[in-house]
């Protein structure tokens, strides 16, 4: 892993994590199709890392809701505690509960996680699972503006959000791009769609890297000559997460996604024509041989 290496990761990362494109098909073809990756532990490690980073610029981006939540929870415990509670329930707990809920399709992913995780080396499944996003996102240009926001969305429709989200764990599948798209089909108002996807992130990232922090640990922990490498990959992504979540909302502004659908599918279409071009080669290398 080379500084370089580490920097376009960390670019790659920051940029496609929350533009509607996924990070994890991204990495997966810089690594399976480009050898830009590590091996083991290492590339676990560096995977965590890299999503802490993205999940920093979330904090930063939405720092005032964070914040309103956090402080709404603890409001929640002092009214259950003191079995008082306010005459109308604040946007801010609703939005706890939301978010609590559109969590909750993801353990659904837990008894396939192997088989999940085994897709990102298949880049024939990430090329198909990018023209599938690439649809998602141009039926979402097409669906009428919603109004809902955590005032009015009802349980029913973040968890079918969720569902998106669970889905996306496959990698090709954006999650920013399906979790907005859902909300959007739901009837979501698109500044909130965006606000709640990016949102409902959180304890998601932080369950997958409380995950694989286990699998390092179990493989062996990490090479401290990596170190600076781990640095800059971190610190890229989430300068440029920060950067691509002010552009998705300007995007949202004016519900144009149609620029990420064709994206999708020039990279999904390339990546499938570069996977069949890699197993010829092999082939007839074998042949050869």
């Amino acid at each position: 892993m080379t500084l370089l290496n580490a920097l376009l990761l960390g670019l790659i990362q920051g940029v496609a994590e929350f533009l509607p494109i996924s990070s994890s098909g991204h990495l997966s073809i810089a690594q399976n199709l480009l050898g830009m990756g590590m091996e083991g532990a290492d590339d676990v490690f560096f995977d965590v890392l890299l999503h802490l980073g993205t999940l920093a610029a979330v904090f930063i981006a939405y720092w005032s809701d964070i914040r309103e939540m956090v402080l709404e929870f603890f409001r929640m415990i002092r009214d259950t505690t003191g079995r008082t509670g306010p005459r109308h329930i604040p946007s801010a707990r609703r939005m706890i509960l939301l978010i609590v809920v559109g969590t909750l399709p993801l353990f659904l992913v837990l008894p396939v996680k192997e088989l999940v995780e085994s897709l990102y080396g298949n880049t024939f499944f990430v090329g198909g699972a990018l023209l599938v996003t690439g649809l998602l996102l141009y039926c979402c240009d097409r669906v009428q503006k919603g109004r809902k926001s955590e005032r009015n969305a009802t349980l029913a429709d973040v968890l079918l959000v969720g569902a998106g989200q669970a889905l996306a764990t496959c990698p090709g599948i954006s999650r920013s791009g399906m979790t907005i798209c859902m909300g959007c089909f739901r009837g979501f108002e698109r500044r909130f769609a965006v606000r709640f996807a990016f949102l409902l992130s959180i304890p998601a990232v932080l369950g997958a890297n409380i995950l694989q922090i286990k699998d390092v640990a179990e493989a062996g922990g990490i090479d401290a000559k990596l170190i600076p490498a781990y640095i800059l990959g971190v610190t890229v992504a989430g300068v440029s997460g920060y950067f691509s979540i002010r552009l998705v909302r300007m995007v949202a502004d004016k519900g144009k996604f149609g620029a990420f659908a064709y994206y999708c599918w020039a990279a999904g279409a390339i990546t499938v024509l570069l996977s069949l071009l890699k197993v010829f080669h092999l082939l007839w290398y074998g042949a050869a041989v």
